[in-house]
């Protein structure tokens, strides 16, 4: 990969060599005790622990095992998370950000009890919250005081150790015996462990609708299932009841692996100023064998909001090479979650869903405990659990309260929202028809008779496809680095053929016939 642009087929350095585990083929017209939507972390902590259970349960996938961001994290699994803490204490009660350390220690706890139990190594780790330029130094003392009033032991990190990191570090506070793992490996392990135990699983089937009435089940690409219980565990609800998908922002960021001889760190960084850097190197007892020894992640954006995301990937290797010097990239990739925008996971039951359909989102980047914790409190409904036999943070959480930051920075995104709809059919507007073909891995969106139509080029192939979002109707833009189609609104992203791959919007885009005369051919001048 050395010299060349990282675009396309990014694959996460855990599937490079993964195992995967078969499905059994759909059948329509079944009923479960409980049907679930997504064999991530969510869905397959939910699945195992209700089969264990003694419930009919069977998981539903429209890939395979951990598809998306389950399967291409960083595999962090630490209470001490960046700002998180710091952030949401500034504008809520102590009791709510220590019920929010408290669900990602249970979570945590859980992950790493069923790795014991199913042979899937991990190493504990220190966790660093690192400030990069003074300007950060602020954002640790926060983070010093919320974690340790919501009873954390973090401590802060002493100066003559700050100047031994590769990398610019100013300040920063650590908490010691976090965990770094391989999540693919997890959750392949998780896949097998629910299947022994009687769960069904169906991959290669997208659900496309949920039902309460007249009785619970989902609508798939194979047919209808029925069950008693729906579980939603697609990262963002995939039925727009509650408007959840306007409760929170999706957010992109990218991870390459480097193979380097250079000395590596061995905590597990995450900067809390500037654009964010992860990095965590990678050993025999929490990763793939294999040339990669480091993983840098970070340079995030709202989904469908960046000029050039190859660009941010070209940031992070130049920035890995500059402090870990001979860094080779082998492998890279991107990922998406969903933050609410008071920093705390939707967890629970649906509205309007008639206690039938339940769901989990906004995790924030912090899957690996917070999938676990929605578990734990989905199961915990499901199997109706009385509310003073539940651990305390379930109901902390379940009754939190909004308040006016909360308000805030829902409004500012929402307000965000309305002018990324109006700038997109704008801009879309201002381009007409026609236009250069796209060169290879470009893409751009064109007014066709009044309708935006994105047309790129990939593998050698001109495609046309709509670019409006089937979610709300807004104009897509071109993913330079992953060569899709994204969605500035609500986060849906598409192939350049147009096919779905995840966020609210259910169908694919509509593909069109390529008009003659509509691109025009790139000419190279004759040399004089």
């Amino acid at each position: 990969m050395s010299g060349e642009r990282i675009t396309g087929a990014m694959t996460p350095i855990w599937k490079l060599d993964s195992e995967r585990v078969s499905g059994t083929p759909f059948e329509t017209g079944t009923h479960r005790d409980v049907v679930i939507v997504g064999a991530g972390f969510t869905g397959l902590a939910t699945g195992l622990m209700l089969a264990r259970a003694g419930r009919d349960v069977s998981i539903i996938e429209a890939g395979e095992v951990g598809e998306l961001a389950s399967g291409a994290n960083t595999g962090k699994l630490s209470l001490l998370q960046g700002s998180t803490l710091s952030t949401l204490r500034r504008h809520h009660p102590a009791r709510l950000v220590r019920a929010y350390v408290d669900a990602n220690r249970d979570g945590a706890e859980w992950l790493t009890s069923m790795a014991d139990e199913l042979g899937v190594p991990f190493s504990h780790r220190t966790s660093y919250s690192y400030a990069q330029t003074s300007d950060g130094v602020g954002t640790v003392d926060a983070e010093v005081r919320a974690a340790l009033e919501a009873g954390l032991p973090v401590r802060r990190v002493e100066p003559d150790l700050l100047a031994q990191s590769p990398f610019p570090v100013v300040d920063a506070v650590t908490l010691d015996e976090q965990v770094a793992i391989d999540p693919q490996q997890m959750l392949i392990a998780l896949a097998r462990a629910y299947l022994a135990a009687g769960g069904v699983l169906h991959t290669g089937v997208r659900v496309t609708q949920a039902h309460t009435a007249p009785r619970a089940g989902v609508e798939t690409t194979q047919g209808y299932a029925a069950a008693d219980q729906v579980v939603l565990a697609t990262a963002t609800p995939i039925i727009d009841r509650g408007l959840y998908f306007a409760k929170v922002r999706g957010l992109r960021s990218s991870c390459v692996a480097f193979a380097t001889d250079a000395p590596l760190p061995e905590g597990l960084y995450l900067s809390v100023d500037g654009e964010t850097k992860s990095v965590r190197s990678i050993t025999p007892a929490d990763g793939p064998a294999g040339a990669a020894q480091l993983i840098v992640g970070g340079n995030g954006f709202p989904v469908g909001r960046s000029e050039s995301p190859a660009e941010r990937v070209d940031e992070l290797v130049a920035w890995t090479k500059n402090h870990f010097p001979g860094a080779e990239p082998v492998a890279a990739w991107s990922a998406q979650d969903y933050q609410s925008h008071d920093l705390i996971p939707f967890v629970g039951a649906m509205p309007r869903g008639l206690g039938r359909i339940r769901f989990a989102t906004g995790y924030g980047k912090w899957g690996l405990s917070n999938a676990p914790a929605a578990a734990l409190r989905i199961v915990s409904e499901i199997r109706r659990v009385p509310r003073r036999d539940r651990p305390d943070w379930m109901n902390v959480i379940s009754t939190r309260f909004t308040v006016p930051a909360d308000l805030a920075r829902g409004g500012v995104e929402n307000l965000r929202v309305g002018w990324e709809a109006a700038s997109g059919w704008l801009g879309a507007q201002a381009v007409p028809a026609p236009v250069h073909r796209p060169g290879e891995g470009e893409g751009v969106v064109a007014n066709r008779a009044g309708h935006p139509v994105g047309i790129s080029t990939v593998d050698g192939v001109t495609r046309a496809v709509s670019a409006v979002c089937p979610h709300l109707g807004g104009v897509l833009r071109w993913n330079d680095a992953e060569l899709t189609w994204d969605c500035p609104l609500h986060a849906s992203r598409f192939t350049a053929q147009g096919s779905r791959i995840e966020g609210p919007a259910l169908c694919d885009l509509a593909r069109l016939p390529r008009v003659p005369g509509e691109e025009i051919d790139q000419t190279v001048p004759t040399p004089g």
